[in-house]
């Protein structure tokens, strides 16, 4: 008899402005999965990449459209990472807590559904049969599915953690929500120490059991920001963002001087 799995079944969820997504954003999911799976208490079911809406007003931020497309065209290869647009689809900034709230519910919602689909009959003719030949029903068909739902956690970069200390940038109850309720993956440099970052906040030390940190032995310096910067003066930045991405921003003339400008002094 095989021995059940008892590791908790996380999804990674990772926000964000993704303009335009970069194989360093790609990273952060290969990154977090291996740490989480390395604890022995965590497999990883699937990664959600959830770009921010246009009302979010960032400067340089070009429309959801697009920035959609080019996700997609970076996972399409991807057996486990997906792009949701419900974020991106939405007229008002949504706060990073409600985008958990939502795919939450739904992770919950697809897991209750597959629940309900696995316990009903399929067969109906042959269990009639089986009742005519004497042959008892499985015991363990009749058990009750007892499997926990899967747990949406927000998988981040350093500089997400450390905006945390930014006054007025994030609600206290939001951040309390975040970590306590969901859960915290954030992937730092090798060598930088945001453990003392942690314990020099009362709020994130008083949930740092929910905060898992992972190290990235491999320096990534990719920047979005710098990489529109490249693109602005018509530099290469083939091997820094997907093939397909690359092909998608000259195709659609995406990153001028115009569209940096763009929201400036929101």
């Amino acid at each position: 008899m095989e021995n059940p799995d008892t590791r908790t079944e996380v999804v990674l969820l990772a926000c964000g402005s993704f303009n335009p997504i970069t194989n360093m954003h790609l990273r952060l999911f290969e990154l977090a999965r291996d740490s989480l799976h390395e604890t022995g208490k965590y497999k990883v079911v699937k990664g959600i990449i959830s770009p921010v809406a246009d009302a979010y007003k960032k400067e340089g931020l070009i429309s959801a459209r697009h920035r959609v497309a080019m996700a997609k065209l970076a996972t399409k290869n991807c057996d486990w990472v997906d792009v949701d647009d419900w974020e991106s689809r939405q007229k008002k900034w949504q706060e990073t807590v409600k985008v958990l709230r939502h795919h939450q519910q739904k992770v919950r919602n697809l897991y209750c559904a597959s629940t309900i689909e696995d316990a009903t009959p399929q067969n109906k003719v042959g269990q009639k049969r089986k009742r005519e030949t004497g042959d008892q029903p499985s015991v363990r068909g009749n058990q009750p599915q007892t499997k926990a739902v899967p747990q949406v956690k927000m998988l981040c970069g350093a500089d997400v953690l450390e905006s945390f200390s930014v006054p007025n940038l994030w609600k206290a109850e939001d951040i309390k929500e975040i970590i306590n309720s969901y859960g915290l993956v954030c992937v730092t440099q090798a060598g930088t120490d945001r453990r003392t970052f942690i314990y020099n906040s009362d709020l994130l030390w008083g949930h740092k059991e929910n905060i898992h940190l992972v190290d990235e032995w491999i320096a990534n310096e990719i920047s979005a920001t710098k990489i529109r910067r490249a693109l602005r003066r018509d530099q290469s930045v083939r091997y820094l963002i997907p093939d397909p991405v690359l092909n998608y921003i000259k195709q659609n003339n995406l990153y001028t001087v115009e569209s940096e400008e763009q929201n400036k002094g929101s």
